[in-house]
């Protein structure tokens, strides 16, 4: 029985200890917030689960074998750090860290303890997205050409990190992992409407050295929920909404066909391709239940997650080059792997 605590208990922390608490194999033993009133409320759901205030009891009690961190960003790094110091298995919601250099260190700390180190790349988990990997793989798309990102809200407005570090880290994480490669460079562009110098829209670029891109488009200034990802390969087409209550992916047979042999401009025609709109079937679970058990599970077993220390640093890389080319007014920057 791996016995674990969670700490930060505002807009995500409630939904880890639900799903923690669902699974037979583990054991929530504290939940740790510095707000007096939210760990009244969950001590009133949760009767059995000690609160505490203070994050060093947490990682002093050698009752706990894994923390999970669901603090706002500024905080993941110190405390992810104390949690692996102190022998402690740790999963840090995303993103992984402030940096990629601190994501280095914590990476490092991790092997050198021989700890599980996991990411809340939650899509990863996602049955969709899955889908969308197996269909990829197996060519029916055809050679991805680009993909388009839409995640817009109005709100949750984040004091910490600007809107590409809050809801482009959903984008980034299934993009890279979807995709055989990875971007070689970032352009970014965007503006602060409601607070100064935090970025409340965004429009990031990633390119990709066979001339692939993916296009992300984040908002917390938007009158409608947006979760849609389209992805266009030169065969087929396909559309992942994820406010779709049952057909969440769609394939098109659509595509653009260029005569391969034309003497005169008479015979240049290109030909558009339309055929069935096909939608799969997909069992669907809660990706953040899938997402606990995998930690379990990579804890049990000695087996690196899915979303490891080295995808969340992927990740913070993209994600620290598109601040850069934020500051350079969306020019174009060079990722270093």
């Amino acid at each position: 029985m791996i016995k674990i605590a969670i700490v930060g208990c505002g807009h995500w922390g409630p939904n880890l200890i639900r799903n923690f608490i669902s699974l037979s194999d583990c054991k929530v033993r504290k939940i740790c917030d510095v707000d007096s009133e939210r760990l009244s409320h969950l001590k009133s759901l949760y009767p059995s689960v000690e609160t505490t205030q203070h994050f060093n009891k947490v990682i002093k009690d050698p009752e706990i074998d894994a923390v999970v961190i669901a603090t706002p960003v500024r905080f993941h790094f110190e405390m992810a750090k104390a949690s692996l110091k102190a022998g402690k298995h740790t999963f840090v919601e995303k993103p992984m860290a402030s940096s990629a250099a601190e994501c280095e260190e914590l990476i490092e700390i991790a092997e050198n303890k021989n700890l599980t180190l996991m990411i809340g790349h939650t899509f990863v988990y996602s049955a969709p997205v899955q889908r969308i990997k197996e269909i990829i793989n197996s060519g029916d798309l055809g050679q991805v050409q680009y993909i388009c990102s839409q995640r817009l809200n109005l709100g949750l407005f984040q004091k910490d990190i600007n809107v590409a570090w809050d809801l482009a880290t959903h984008d980034i994480s299934i993009i890279l992992y979807i995709m055989k490669e990875r971007p070689v460079s970032v352009n970014c562009q965007g503006k602060p409407h409601v607070n100064d110098n935090i970025e409340d829209v965004t429009n990031m670029t990633l390119n990709f050295a066979n001339g692939g891109l993916a296009i992300i488009l984040s908002s917390w200034l938007d009158p409608n929920k947006v979760r849609k990802i389209t992805v266009v390969g030169n065969k087929k087409m396909l559309v992942y909404d994820d406010l779709e209550t049952i057909e969440k992916i769609k394939i098109y047979d659509k595509r653009v066909e260029i005569p391969p042999h034309y003497d005169t401009f008479a015979e240049f025609q290109y030909a558009y391709h339309y055929g069935d709109i096909h939608s799969p079937y997909i069992k669907m679970v809660e990706p953040l239940k899938v997402e606990s058990q995998h930690f379990l599970d990579c804890i049990k077993n000695g087996t690196e997650p899915l979303s490891s220390g080295h995808d969340g640093l992927q990740v913070v890389k993209v994600l620290e080059a598109s601040s850069k080319s934020l500051k350079q007014g969306g020019a174009e920057v060079r990722i270093s792997y």
